[in-house]
């Protein structure tokens, strides 16, 4: 495993590093096991750094259980504060004090402001006594670094990043979104200023690495050196060196195995001139073909109507990456079925909760609507009806045939 200087602040972190946001489940358990096995082999090979934040549901609580005190020792371990549940200073003792009750640790290493957008959230904050509390928390040994994730413009990353001491940024990025959100020009800025940055969506929620259009694969497979389009759009992000960390959902065992070994020889500048010229071709045919840039973090849920936002659109970018029909598809994943309640995108009431919880700021609604038309038609709605009620006969005559 290679390391990396975080900033100015000496420690020596991970070129990859373990987002704990989709840890596997069991039902809608975490699958606590199989984490456990996951996450030790990480740490053995060499990874370092574990993310994780107070609204991933059971995602601390999983956390503080595998990593005993022997194990906690090897690893840095960051977390966030979420803005959203704060109105006061006594509410940011109560968080932290919670999470370090879940993390079953003393001290946090990396404690995030959680999803900032603009400078007005950072004030928000301060005004809330943000300040102050981070200070007396470093005093009494409950944090040790001081940092922030970000989800805005350029603009608002550079303002944020000069108004606080800041020991690391977290931002979005990827080979499609180099020129948005804080970008580039966001990363090169925190790099000039001595302050590490994490990257968070290296695989834009997974589409990255599957789902593309043939054409992509075609580029890919072409190149003297094979690797998997995750593979190579991991490379893209450690070739720059102002990125200390990337983080990868990881919870699929051959995945770690992938991403453990890229980790390994990824150093910044290792592209050829060649490589770095064929991410120019990839961009243009996903960006051409991709309806939303929706990263499936499921920020936007629940939705009050029952809508599930990012399976809509994760098949709606799927009908025009790979130009064929995905309404079978579509149809079994949100007409409920399974016995849960219908959940396709024409349930929409245009409330624009979502909307305001959006990291992207995707106008939900509109895609919602486009997604609607695209995927479902005249027919879809009496066919889901007939759907349900075939299966729900099926499986009252089958409960009704077993023995008393």
């Amino acid at each position: 495993m290679q390391y990396r200087l975080m900033g100015q602040t000496g420690d020596e972190i991970s070129a990859l590093g373990y987002g704990c946001m989709r840890f596997p489940r069991s039902g809608l358990r975490i699958d606590e096991g199989r984490t456990e096995r996951q996450v030790l082999s990480a740490i053995d090979r060499g990874v370092n750094y574990f993310d994780t934040a107070y609204i991933y549901p059971g995602s601390e609580g999983a956390l503080g259980r595998i990593l005993t005190p022997a194990r906690r020792g090897k690893v840095f371990l960051a977390t966030k504060l979420p803005p959203a549940m704060v109105s006061s200073r006594r509410d940011m003792e109560r968080l932290l004090d919670a999470q370090l009750g879940r993390l079953k640790a003393e001290c946090i290493d990396y404690y995030l402001m959680h999803a900032l957008t603009d400078m007005s959230s950072w004030e928000r904050l301060k005004n809330l006594g943000v300040e102050e509390f981070l200070e007396k928390a470093k005093e009494a040994g409950k944090i040790r670094r001081v940092a922030f994730s970000f989800h805005g413009t350029t603009r608002s990353f550079k303002q944020i990043l000069d108004d606080y001491p800041w020991d690391m940024a977290q931002i979005q990025y990827n080979y499609l979104d180099e020129h948005t959100q804080a970008g580039r020009e966001g990363l090169d800025y925190a790099f000039q200023k001595g302050v590490g940055v994490v990257v968070m969506e290296p695989l834009r929620g997974g589409s990255l690495a599957a789902r593309l259009p043939k054409e992509v694969y075609d580029i890919f497979d072409a190149m003297p050196i094979r690797r998997s389009p995750a593979e190579w759009a991991l490379r893209w992000i450690w070739d720059h060196p102002g990125v200390t960390c990337v983080l990868s959902g990881m919870n699929d065992e051959q995945h770690i195995d992938e991403n453990i070994r890229a980790a390994e020889t990824a150093l910044p500048h290792s592209l050829s001139e060649e490589e770095r010229a064929l991410f120019e071709r990839v961009r243009e045919i996903i960006g051409a073909a991709i309806k939303v840039p929706c990263t499936g973090c499921g920020y936007c849920v629940p939705c009050p109507a029952g809508v599930n936002i990012p399976m809509c659109f994760s098949l709606y970018n799927d009908r025009h990456l790979h130009k064929r029909a995905k309404r079978p598809s579509y149809l079994v994943a949100t007409a409920g079925i399974d016995g849960g309640k219908p959940s396709y995108a024409s349930l929409c009431t245009s409330c624009g909760a979502c909307e305001k919880k959006c990291p992207q700021g995707i106008p939900i609604r509109a895609h919602l609507k486009e997604a609607a038309r695209e995927l479902e038609g005249f027919y879809f709605r009496p066919l889901t009806g007939a759907v349900r009620q075939y299966y729900r006969l099926r499986t009252k005559k089958k409960g009704g045939a077993r023995p008393q």
